[in-house]
């Protein structure tokens, strides 16, 4: 639906400062998000963090016309001249946004499921859709349109966002609804206005600002005030407490496996596939438990368990339905969305025939072939204590009778639980001790310290994950069945990555989160007005320029720096809007300069003449360009000398405006050059300051680099470039603080062979083997980057965190590698360079610099990004 600003205005009661006609379509809160901003409306909101009002002249700048303010912009600083904008002014922009949320609600008569629970809701949502989506309308035959809140979108400003996606087409809405404190639930209750309320669960998560259960649980029921029903779990006794005290008038669908006289009654479910018999699950603590982990489902026959059969009874109807999972929290969270289908109108046919057809939802659990026969279950997303025993009972359905006591839980500390740590501890025990876990592995300095209260018979404690991965225990993990449940900060991957089986590959793994890291470091170095502008040529160092380059945007750097031309066209057509400098020009470049908005370095007459006249000949005025000096380099730029007629020349067009001067220190990375890059800097001082003089207009200046703008801060200027820095290694030696490692370069050994003392490895005999050895093979040669020089012991690798040398030549796609006294297995991880190698120990070796090494990694490299 389209709404005309002035009608917005209205609806949130706002003051409209603007007479722009505009119709709104899409509603923003976050700047990064812009898709489509002739139809855009912002919402400047507020946060502890952040204030959304800073980046109203940015998104000016990309298009947006319409803003939702708490201030009139009545020449406040930075917002230049923007009388073509729309601003409606309110006293609180999140309420604003909730308001106008709540008035487009009220435009549709559909069915209006709201879901609340302390977990399952995205599962029992999204396995909603799956079943409802083939729904056809009696009337017309086609298939319902079903709305339904993004991903998680369950929150103050999620829930907005989520009702706002309702349109003509919508027949059916599912939207979740989560809190976190008292005070919450009335704001997203009046703006979901649910005419189907669906309770998954009750349970502890974010218990800690709730007295107690019943509290949190008396704030989720305000969602359903005026729901015509309510789906809920009626054998939890607080649950239906609650909802009897509470002041709801509808009707009630409480679904038990216990009381036949339930609206839905759970008679009997079934194991299918089965070897062995299946632990009853209609126990009377099964209710109580709260979803947290993915469902997951093998193939392997082997199993002994993997679909289940439930037969119920709803509303005098029986009927039953299979669903190809078998852990706790997918059955309830099957009977919630069984009962609300069934009320919806979908016949118990149609409900056995999709059931079956479920989907696991990607969201936590992950189930791996791990290495030295483990069985890894993977379920470190979140941590609670109702989380827990569910991720233990989908473990104690993987392992028989005969291999329990082989089962082994890493546990970190348990945040959120709003209940004293031995309490707490007491009952992660009983559950262990419930589930027959045999062995038990703490990790965190809480959970450590509660060590007397774990009753398992063999458990281990260690502060942090780096302390486990190097002990004995760890090293001693073989033929287990292993579960993995840590809050995500404890760094459980870590555990996984080690312990999980190989493919053999080989990959550049580049971390995201590194590069930010790295960026905040030498921001650090900055004034607030201090611009940034940031290398991603050379593919950015060969971490892949798209995905750094869509990073450094989230993260709102100035400017981005290519060598080519084509480097940037290539960002354009990934999405990237941010500004473009160009480094290197090429003369056949620059109509595409002009088609993808690309701002190029000027360094030369005869580049300026050219690209003077290019312009004109594509109508173009007011270019910006970037103007290089040569105060010492002696590579490109004007010399200081030429100035004047620099000046002249641009004087007399209109084509193209210098936005910015610049130069390239000699040696800011070293002490020594000081007295050099002092003379280079009052050079370009003179020269700047002479351009910025001819002109009105701003025309930024910088020559910090990466070791410049930590070595040199009093020359940052208006703007600095920030190059290899950014990606981990420091240029400085004497630098404060260390540098996140970006790129690991990493693959596995294919094969291990016994080669006796007096054989060779390798084309040509140039490696003769003084003992007898362990060679490995690794999937990786020069035509990966794998430099030849490196052969031949001159450099190594690591295995297992020990020093591997490369003996024999180095091949195009294999080379070889002496892992002779390494305890390694075949499928191992070896690293070229990373976090425990780095890539300068190689750039020596090989005497060169570490941009070479960097660089060199090729495209075949499959590239995996990470980002938390």
């Amino acid at each position: 639906m389209r709404y005309a600003i002035e009608q917005i205005a209205t609806l949130i009661g706002a003051r409209h400062l603007g007479k722009v006609k505009s119709e709104i379509s899409f509603l923003l809160t976050d700047s990064r998000s812009l898709s489509f901003p002739e139809e855009t409306l912002f919402f400047a909101l507020r946060t502890s963090r952040n204030d959304g009002h800073k980046y109203i002249p940015e998104l000016y700048r990309r298009g947006v016309r319409n803003f939702v303010v708490e201030k009139a912009p009545l020449n406040p600083p930075n917002w230049g001249d923007m009388e073509d904008a729309n601003f409606l002014v309110v006293p609180d922009t999140l309420r604003a946004l909730q308001r106008l949320a709540e008035r487009h609600r009220e435009e549709f008569d559909v069915p209006v499921v709201g879901i609340t629970g302390s977990n399952g809701k995205t599962m029992v949502k999204e396995w909603l859709y799956q079943i409802l989506r083939s729904q056809g309308d009696k009337e017309t035959g086609r298939q319902v349109g079903i709305t339904r809140s993004p991903r998680s979108y369950n929150s103050q400003i999620g829930v907005p966002l989520s009702v706002w996606l309702l349109n003509e087409q919508t027949r059916i809405a599912l939207f979740e609804a989560g809190i976190s404190q008292l005070g919450e639930m009335e704001a997203l209750r009046d703006i979901i206005q649910p005419t189907i309320g669906v309770f998954t669960s009750l349970g502890e998560a974010h218990q800690e600002n709730f007295r107690s259960l019943e509290e949190k649980c008396m704030e989720k029921l305000l969602l359903f005030h005026d729901a015509k029903v309510i789906i809920y779990p009626s054998d939890n006794d607080i649950v239906s407490r609650c909802i009897r005290r509470s002041s709801y008038q509808g009707e009630r669908i409480g679904w038990s496996r216990f009381s036949e006289k339930a609206p839905m009654f759970v008679q009997e479910i079934t194991p299918l596939n089965s070897l062995n018999s299946l632990t009853p699950l209609n126990s009377s603590n099964s209710s109580n438990s709260s979803n947290s982990s993915n469902p997951s489902n093998s193939s392997n026959p082997s199993n002994s368990l993997n679909s289940l059969k439930i037969d119920y009874i709803f509303k005098g109807t029986k009927g039953s339905y299979e669903i190809p999972f078998i852990d706790e929290a997918s059955i309830e969270n099957s009977i919630t969305c069984a009962a609300t289908a069934l009320y919806l109108g979908v016949t118990p046919e149609e409900l056995a025939d999709r059931m079956k057809a479920l989907e696991p939802i990607a969201m936590r659990l992950e189930v791996k072939q791990g290495q030295r026969g483990l069985m890894l279950i993977n379920d470190s997303y979140n941590n609670d204590i109702n989380s827990l025993d569910i991720a233990l009972d989908f473990m104690q359905r993987r392992t028989s009778p005969s291999t329990a006591s082989a089962s082994c839980l890493i546990l970190s500390d348990i945040y959120q639980s709003g209940e004293s740590p031995a309490m707490l501890y007491r009952r992660v025990s009983d559950l262990c001790v419930e589930r027959g876990i045999g062995k038990f592995i703490g990790i965190g300095e809480e959970i450590s310290a509660q060590a007397s209260q774990i009753a398992v018979r063999e458990k281990y404690f260690f502060r942090n994950v780096e302390d486990f991965i190097h002990s004995d225990v760890f090293r001693r993990l073989h033929d287990e069945t292993v579960l993995l449940k840590g809050s995500r900060s404890f760094g459980f991957d870590h555990i996984s990555e080690l312990l999980e089986q190989k493919v053999h590959e080989t990959i550049l793994e580049v971390n995201l989160n590194a590069v930010v890291e790295n960026l905040n470091h030498f921001r650090s170095f900055l004034k607030p007005e201090t611009k940034m502008v940031c290398m991603v040529k050379a593919d950015a160092y060969g971490a892949g320029a798209e995905e750094v380059a869509k990073t450094l945007q989230d993260h709102r750097v100035d400017y981005l720096a290519v060598a080519v031309a084509d480097e940037g066209v290539a960002l354009r057509k990934a999405g990237i809007t941010a500004n473009i400098m160009v480094m290197n020009p090429e003369m056949s470049s620059f109509k595409t300069l002009f088609d993808y908005d690309l701002e190029p370095e000027v360094y030369s007459f005869r580049l300026m003449d050219a690209l003077i006249k290019a312009a004109r000949k594509e109508g173009v005025t007011g270019w910006p360009v970037h103007m290089k000096l040569d105060t010492g380099m002696h590579r490109l730029g004007f010399g200081i000398e030429e100035i004047d007629e620099v000046i002249r020349r641009l004087k007399q067009q209109v084509a193209i405006i210098p936005r910015s001067v610049f130069s390239h220190f000699v040696g800011s990375d070293s002490d020594d050059f000081d007295e050099f890059s002092a003379r280079q800097f009052a050079l370009f001082e003179e020269g700047s300051r002479k351009l910025q003089a001819a002109f009105p207009h701003k025309i930024l200046r910088h020559m910090d680099n990466s070791a410049g703008i930590e070595h040199f801060p009093e020359r940052q200027m208006d703007m600095c470039r920030l190059g290899i820095g950014l990606y981990g290694v420091n240029p400085l030696a004497k630098s404060n603080g260390n540098l996140a490692c970006v790129s690991t370069l990493k693959t596995t050994i294919l094969q291990l062979r016994q080669v006796p003392a007096g054989d060779s490895v390798g084309y040509s005999r140039k490696t003769i083997l003084e003992k007898d050895s362990v060679i490995g093979a690794i999937p990786i040669g020069y035509a990966d980057g794998l430099n030849r020089r490196l052969g031949n012991r001159k450099g190594y690798c690591l295995v297992n965190g020990q020093r591997a040398e490369y003996v024999g030549n180095i091949c195009m796609d294999v080379a070889m590698i002496d892992v002779t006294g390494i305890d390694c297995h075949e499928g191992d991880t070896v690293e070229i360079f990373g976090n425990n190698l780095p890539v300068t120990v190689l750039s020596d070796i090989l005497e060169t610099i570490p941009y070479e090494v960097l660089t060199g990694v090729s495209n075949r490299v499959k590239r995996v990004y990470f980002e938390e």
